[in-house]
């Protein structure tokens, strides 16, 4: 007869990977000690800061080098938006930004991501689903609701400026892209829908933000509704 022991407990492999390091902006305390008691509890991330302000922001930055930061899009003094642009305009490699709003379909969101911000998501998220969007991009995909982002675009007009002449230096192959990342394709996601190899999608991106000016898949969606490649009466070029 064999005898058989107790278990032996073995651990999870331990990820050598660093965590994804947060800053976690938002004028109400209690909202930002709630999602560093969330964040901190979810593996691979990091709460490494806290600011009630958008004033706050670029120099906690510069201080902590987060890897995302999670901002009000509402506050008194300098809000999500203009933080934003600060962090853009001030620093060659800024941290990704997810704005965290109330209300998916205010105007203020919209501002925000043709600032920059690499998505948004309510405040009212499971937390699963914030740890989620923070992972997103960090490795940089977007984080984008796509019937809110097209009802925000389709509201405003659109735009005959820079944009435009430099939306006529993308290819077909591109736009379609853009169409696909403006339905909230991942670059896996994209690239299984278009049946090439991950990196052509990479390559792609690579240059469509390049041709548009665009920080991030999220802005290059927002130029494309203003310059009219997306949204009704779109065309190919």
């Amino acid at each position: 007869m064999v005898s058989v022991g107790p278990p032996v407990s073995v651990d999870p492999p331990v990820s050598l990977d660093p965590p994804v390091s947060v800053l976690v902006v938002d004028d109400e305390e209690l909202t930002r000690t709630g999602l560093r008691a969330l964040l901190s509890a979810k593996p691979g991330l990091a709460v490494v800061g806290e600011a009630a302000d958008g004033a706050e922001v670029l120099a906690l930055v510069e201080r902590l080098r987060p890897d995302v930061v999670l901002m009000d899009v509402r506050m008194p003094q300098v809000d999500g938006i203009e933080a934003t642009r600060q962090l853009r305009a001030a620093l060659p490699d800024p941290p990704k930004v997810i704005v965290i709003t109330t209300f998916e379909n205010d105007e203020h969101v919209y501002d925000a991501l043709r600032a920059g911000a690499s998505g948004f998501i309510r405040k009212r998220a499971p937390s699963q689903q914030i740890a989620h969007a923070i992972r997103l991009v960090a490795d940089g995909d977007s984080v984008l609701f796509p019937e809110a982002v097209r009802r925000l675009a389709a509201a405003r007009p659109v735009r005959r400026d820079a944009t435009t002449g430099r939306a006529a230096a993308l290819t077909r192959r591109e736009i379609e892209l853009l169409r696909l990342m403006a339905k909230g394709h991942s670059n896996q996601e994209a690239a299984d829908d278009l049946r090439v190899s991950l990196e052509t999608v990479k390559t792609h991106v690579g240059n469509v933000l390049t041709k548009l000016d665009a920080g991030n898949r999220t802005q290059a969606v927002v130029m494309a509704y203003e310059a009219g490649l997306l949204g009704p009466g779109a065309h190919d070029g």
